[in-house]
């Protein structure tokens, strides 16, 4: 499947405008949510190709809106990078364990992240 269309779900201003900057450059068309809950609503309403998911969010955090999609009808199939400034391996383990495809961690370069697009089945 080709990803055109990218969710990114991050709380900071800062980070979404990076990482919005750095995939429209490339030719990807970018949604945000400020937050798990608007992020878990985006992705069933608007079935993006791709979510990006910050972990660190008031609320819900990434680690519960990643598992919240990945047991949803409509949206388990979205695959989901989380990309936070947790770097911890635990850390790492658990947000596999929620249902996402892969990890990175922040400030994430922009290949690292075209690279982990790329890599998605």
């Amino acid at each position: 499947m080709a990803i055109k269309k990218v969710l990114v779900v991050d709380d900071s201003p800062t980070e979404r405008f990076v990482m919005t900057e750095m995939l429209s450059k490339h030719g990807y068309l970018t949604l945000v949510a400020e937050s798990g809950e608007e992020g878990i609503a985006k992705a069933k309403a608007e079935q993006p190709d791709l979510v990006i998911m910050d972990v660190i969010m008031p609320g819900t955090n990434g680690y519960q809106a990643t598992r919240n999609l990945k047991r949803d009808a409509a949206a388990k199939n979205i695959p989901v990078i989380i990309c936070t400034s947790k770097n911890q391996e635990t850390d790492k383990i658990w947000g596999l364990r929620q249902g996402a495809d892969n990890y990175l961690t922040k400030p994430v370069k922009e290949q690292e992240l075209l690279a982990a697009i790329a890599a998605l089945p």
